[in-house]
């Protein structure tokens, strides 16, 4: 079974950001933190904004979220559906 790293989580987040014309200061003054920092971090991939952010996000970015964190959802669809057959398989005996 495949690992996938989360050390470094894939995202668009700077692009859709710098495509707005938008600082990670002006997105952090809008979604309300106090200051950039966790703008950085996720879009460095460190670490995945709270549920709530995301949907404030994908609102200011006018986006999906499977937009903003597509190769992310692809590694994890990848990795589903490897386990999903392996499970299946188990179950037909």
């Amino acid at each position: 079974m495949e690992y996938i790293d989360y050390k470094k989580i894939p995202n668009c987040l700077r692009k859709y950001r710098k495509a707005r014309g938008l600082k990670q200061k002006e997105v952090s003054d809008i979604l309300g933190l106090k200051n950039t920092s966790m703008i950085s971090r996720w879009e460095q991939g460190v670490c995945l904004p709270n549920i709530l952010n995301v949907f404030k996000l994908t609102v200011l970015y006018r986006v999906q979220v499977d937009t903003i964190f597509f190769d992310l959802k692809m590694e994890i669809e990848e990795n589903i559906k490897k386990r999903e057959k392996l499970v299946l398989k188990q179950y037909e005996r």
